[in-house]
């Protein structure tokens, strides 16, 4: 329907293009008359915009025009006829490209060879388009110009909905930068945008060092210590890598100076942000960069150091989650101490309830919350008797109800908490010995009355009860257990998270053995 040719293959002695191979610039030329679009590339040879050749894309008619333009959403400018095969061919097309395609980056110059027939007034007054040229006054100078005008007005516009969308993704992080996971989201949002405002064309990297890490990287002078928590463009599978592992050989030097003078550094199109907080360093690698002006280069300098000052209050946030976990671990082992069991039973119990809640569909902050609060299902025995606590034999009836008040103990000990982890904990502690059927305690709840977090608890505190020694029984073997889960499926046990443990029983016995008693 259309054909695409780039002027290097009409004058390949004229092309000019970069060592990077940057991307062309689209121009569609949509014209019946073939020898249009021969003068047009004709006058464009050699013609480059910041480096970066055009690709000319033809169309002869008004359908093929659209289809280029659909065919091609990222296409800067369109050098329109007029009349093709109707007197208002050319603008019954820049509507339906604006209104049906929502197309209104693409840069729409009208060329008429019959002015009398859309009269410029009325053309500019009543149709979305970028300019108005007869084409008897197109020479090739001034053809040019045009299309210098067009592609500024088209990289500004793509810059601005470009930068539009990281800023998005960091309003959106912001709205939960206090909510687990929110380091990589923030940290690639940034990142979209620096890369966006400053037209970065290979990648960004930004790397910290572990908290306490910054006494080691000031002594031995280099990143080996950095970890990338963030990457754009060609380094954007370097996550998680250490940044001496992925750091362009040629550019070690530069960061080593960075380092050193614990000051940033631009080098060719390269460029080295330092910052060191309070917990740990950070650095911000950005390659394929030319500053325009020394404004640019203070505006990145400023930029890296807001970056790392956001940093520092996330990981400072993650640092008292990480508090609050320990405690819950502490407090946990500590209780299943006093009963005579191993604090390794709330480790796996947290792991467990992480993997079937992943399983299950639960978000993974959700799940990470399940992980966290899960070892606090027993904390209510903290207010049991010793001899009740630990008594070798079978409870008697008034012994195995002072036995259950550890549900409502752990409860009334958590419930009040302003933290999210403890507070959930709470509900765990007071239902994780409630059945689906109705028949637990201490409320005989029923199905989805009981929390999720408290049905998965209640089923993996069985599991790995189960499968562990205790004071009152020994260890069972997995058949056993696998054959009991199965009869209790829709009884003491939710079918669906019933399903997901044996689906995935490898994955939980593994766990098991890795946090062996």
């Amino acid at each position: 329907m259309f054909d695409c040719i780039t002027f290097a293959d009409e004058a390949p002695t004229a092309a000019v293009e970069t060592p990077a191979e940057r991307r062309p610039w689209k121009i569609i030329v949509a014209d019946d008359e073939p020898e249009i679009h021969r003068v047009t590339k004709f006058a464009l040879s050699g013609f480059t915009f910041e480096g970066a050749r055009l690709e000319f894309i033809s169309a002869y008619s008004a359908c093929e025009t659209f289809e280029a333009v659909k065919a091609h959403p990222d296409a800067a400018v369109l050098l329109l006829d007029v009349v093709m095969e109707s007197e208002h061919a050319g603008l019954d097309i820049v509507q339906r490209i604006r209104e049906e395609l929502g197309n209104h980056g693409l840069r729409i110059v009208l060329r008429t060879g019959q002015p009398g027939k859309a009269p410029e007034t009325e053309v500019i007054a009543r149709y979305d388009i970028n300019d108005y040229r007869e084409k008897t006054e197109m020479t090739g100078r001034r053809l040019a110009t045009v299309v210098y005008a067009c592609l500024r007005g088209y990289r500004d516009i793509a810059t601005i909905e470009a930068s539009k969308r990281g800023l998005e993704k960091i309003i959106d992080a912001s709205a939960s930068i206090f909510r687990l996971q929110s380091v990589e989201h923030f940290a690639e949002g940034v990142l979209e945008q620096l890369d966006a405002l400053l037209h970065v064309q290979d990648g960004t990297m930004y790397a910290s060092s572990h908290a306490g890490a910054n006494d080691a990287i000031a002594a031995t002078g280099h990143g080996a210590d950095m970890q990338v928590v963030a990457a754009t463009g060609r380094f954007s599978s370097t996550v998680g890598q250490r940044l001496s592992g992925v750091l362009p050989r040629d550019a070690e030097a530069m960061v080593r100076h960075s380092l050193d003078a614990d000051a940033s550094t631009q080098s060719g199109d390269r460029y080295v942000g330092v910052y060191r907080g309070l917990r740990a360093s950070k650095l911000l690698y950005v390659d394929g960069y030319q500053p325009r002006s020394e404004l640019d280069r203070k505006l990145l300098d400023l930029f890296s150091r807001n970056i790392s000052l956001g940093f520092e209050n996330i990981q400072l946030k993650e640092s008292i989650e990480e508090t609050q976990r320990e405690i819950a671990y502490r407090l946990g082992g500590a209780v299943e101490s006093r009963s005579k069991e191993t604090a390794n039973h709330v480790k796996r119990v947290a792991e467990l309830s992480h993997l079937v809640g992943l399983k299950y569909g639960l978000s993974e902050r959700d799940a990470e919350i399940l992980r966290s609060a899960s070892p606090l299902h027993d904390v209510g025995k903290v207010g049991i008797p010793d001899t009740v606590l630990n008594k070798p034999g079978k409870h008697t009836p008034e012994e195995a109800e002072i036995m259950k008040t550890h549900t409502l103990i752990g409860y009334e000990l958590l419930r009040d908490s302003e933290q999210e982890i403890l507070r959930t904990g709470g509900i765990i502690a007071r239902e994780h010995h409630e059945k689906w059927d109705g028949s637990g305690y201490p409320y005989r709840l029923a199905g989805e009355a009981i929390s999720l977090h408290g049905r998965i608890t209640a089923a993996v505190d069985v599991f790995d009860a189960l499968g562990s020694r205790r004071c009152y029984k020994e260890a069972w073997p997995t058949e056993r257990i696998v054959e009991l889960f199965r009869a209790e499926r829709g009884r003491h046990f939710e079918p669906a998270i019933v399903d997901v443990m044996l689906e995935n029983l490898d994955a939980l016995q593994a766990i098991r053995t890795q946090f062996a008693d």
